[in-house]
């Protein structure tokens, strides 16, 4: 049983009872941070994350026990316009390339140690083509999200969100153009290997959709834009939520995907944190328009959740700093 398992239309979702940030243990955290043999603040991001950890899982002695990382894989319609340099079935044959452990994700995982799993959304049934229709149903939607839902594991301690999908830099561009304006040639990059004439064509195609769903906000970004990947991302986060999970997402095109959350309440990714920012130029607006600080700044651009893979070991750093460094008692020596 999911929070999404009994909902059926997305404006009920607005409706879920969601359990928020625990701040006495964001306060005892904090406390103890003070109290390390350190000057205050000196470890800088690594405490804040200390207190993030802590305030979801709800104790001032946050722990990973279980890392779990989820790589979603969808096609797009809108492939159908030329937007993509390669064919959509290189989608399934990257899936593959994860279950076979080939895949950069795959040793990040396990530098890292996360437990990876893929999950692949009717790939031989791409989206409709955004530009000239709604891209899912309702219906669609709403399946997708559940599928994201269902594959997040209630033992999980923190969960890392990754994406597969030819096409999918369209879809990021597009859903940022959508809820933060701008031009649509503002939020598009390379992808996997545009070009300059292929950037061009992928801002034209957007600009066509966005004006077609000008009156998409919210959750309806994601019937009128939106792919089963970002669906089940979407879904992915509010389960979660729903279970206390703090959540560390990828790059350009996995925060693109949670905007359509963002936009209905920007409460619902209180929880998130964004392992790295992406090479790709859209990435850093979106960020500041969300007001998320990554974690990371590697130049990567490949997404698959390898940022956010990367970003867990930093992670483990904080935690292993806050629960193991000695307190100035402890450690007998004087404070200031």
């Amino acid at each position: 049983m999911t929070i999404l398992s009994e909902v059926t239309s997305l404006d009920a979702i607005l409706g879920l009872d969601l359990p928020s940030a625990d701040q006495a243990a964001a306060n005892a955290a904090l406390e103890r941070q003070n109290s390390l043999t350190k000057p205050p603040a000196s470890l800088g991001r690594l405490e804040d994350l200390a207190v993030f950890m802590a305030s979801w899982q709800g104790t001032d002695r946050p722990a990973i026990k279980a890392a779990q990382a989820v790589v979603f894989a969808g096609n797009h319609g809108v492939c159908d316009k030329g937007v993509n340099p390669f064919p959509q079935a290189v989608t399934a044959q990257m899936v593959a390339n994860f279950e076979h452990g080939g895949a950069a994700i795959n040793q990040l995982c396990r530098a890292s140690g996360a437990d990876l799993s893929v999950v692949a959304l009717d790939l031989d049934t791409p989206t409709q083509d955004f530009s000239e229709k709604d891209a899912m149903t309702e219906a669609e939607v709403l399946d997708a999200m559940r599928r994201g839902a269902e594959a997040v594991k209630p033992d999980t301690s923190v969960l890392i969100l990754g994406e597969m999908g030819i096409g999918n830099s369209t879809i990021a561009a597009a859903l940022a153009f959508a809820a933060f304006g701008g031009t649509a040639a503002e939020w598009v990059g390379r992808g996997t290997g545009s070009d300059e004439a292929g950037k061009s064509l992928k801002a034209q195609v957007i600009e066509q959709g966005v004006t077609l769903h000008k009156d998409a906000k919210g959750l309806s970004l994601l019937t009128a834009i939106g792919g089963r990947e970002q669906a089940a991302i979407c879904g992915a986060v509010l389960e979660a939520r729903a279970r206390r999970i703090p959540v560390i997402l990828d790059g350009y095109i996995c925060t693109a995907a949670v905007v359509p959350l963002f936009d209905a309440n920007p409460d619902l990714l209180a929880h998130c944190v964004v392992g790295h920012v992406s090479a790709e130029p859209g990435h850093r607006k979106l960020l500041d328009a969300m007001g998320k600080e990554p974690i990371l700044a590697m130049n990567m651009a490949l997404g698959e959740g390898s940022g956010a893979a990367l970003a867990l070991g930093v992670l483990r750093a904080a935690l292993e700093c806050h629960n193991g460094m000695a307190t100035f008692a402890e450690a007998g020596v004087s404070e200031a």
